[in-house]
């Protein structure tokens, strides 16, 4: 499985347990609102029928799925009127990024993309800077059993799929934009398949290759930038690997909020009295022993 699918693919099923699934949801929404605008069917539509589909494999309720229709195809006139457009840049070390968003507000989602990216080590671009690079295809991440990898990576290619990759148990399938659904279709007749992700994607068709700590502060970037809540997608031709991936959770892992018990007691302003603060479970993020830090904590604590 090739880098930036590894990450998409590992991003996507943290996605449906993710506590942010209320940003999943809106997202998905964009899109089937978006799409409904070509046509409410979805066996005529297939960027709506995708979009159906992706949110039915994140869980998103029926009820906000047909609202989202009904919005995009005129039939329910309330809500904003949203915006395509995409974004090029760069990111450290000279990887390269492109963005696709929908907006209300192109002002704000442009000065929000900029300052991610300035704050990050990378800088936006110009349009045509880094697309050159990329090529729309279909990719279509499954996992099978160990004895039937060689058999469902060659029925893939005779479906249509364009190039296979293999890792362990896991397959990427790639299509052209016109062969998606029929190889798509032909997955999901296999028994002993599951698909993991089904996506129309932005593929580089060579990767970067920056040494440890760049990549790092990369991935970080791609991070950020996909959680800004006007992006729908993001796209880089960083070359993830498992060791990168692993490294990367870890230290997130180190900058996760601690949690400490704590038994305080304060001097009441203008009182002799002894006030008790009980602040059970109490979340501190990045103090690294910094008592000014913790003193803005406790100024903000509300007394029980």
């Amino acid at each position: 499985m090739s880098g930036h699918s590894k990450w998409s693919t590992i991003k996507h099923k943290k996605g449906a347990l993710d506590a942010k699934r209320g940003k999943l949801f809106t997202k998905l929404s964009k899109e089937i609102i978006v799409a409904a605008r070509e046509g409410s069917d979805p066996e005529m539509n297939f960027r709506l029928r995708l979009a159906i589909q992706n949110a039915k494999d994140s869980n998103m309720p029926s009820e906000n799925i047909e609202r989202s229709i009904k919005k995009g195809s005129g039939e329910d006139t309330g809500g904003a009127i949203f915006e395509e457009i995409t974004y090029e840049g760069y990111g450290p070390g000279g990887t390269a990024f492109i963005l696709q968003a929908l907006t209300d507000n192109k002002n704000r989602t442009a000065a929000e993309v900029r300052s991610c990216f300035s704050k990050n080590g990378g800088n936006l671009a110009e349009s045509g800077a880094v697309s050159w690079n990329f090529e729309t295809k279909g990719v279509i991440d499954i996992n099978t059993q160990k004895e039937n990898v060689d058999d469902i990576s060659m029925n893939g290619i005779d479906a249509g799929a364009i190039d296979v990759e293999v890792d362990d148990l896991n397959i990427t399938f790639y299509t052209t934009y016109q062969n998606f659904e029929n190889v798509k279709k032909f997955l999901e007749s296999e028994n002993t398949v599951q698909i993991d992700r089904s996506e129309i994607e932005l593929v580089p068709n060579t990767f970067a290759e920056v040494d440890k700590s760049m990549a790092l502060k990369t991935m970080k970037l791609l991070e950020k930038l996909e959680d800004l809540d006007d992006i729908q997608k993001v796209f880089s031709n960083l070359n993830i690997t498992n060791e990168l991936i692993d490294d990367f959770d870890s230290g997130s892992n180190h900058n996760c909020a601690k949690t400490v018990s704590l038994k305080l007691y304060c001097w009441g302003e203008g009182s002799d009295s002894r006030l008790g603060l009980s602040l059970n479970q109490l979340q501190i993020e990045d103090f690294s022993d910094n008592s000014a830090n913790l003193a803005l904590v406790l100024a903000n604590c509300i007394k029980e």
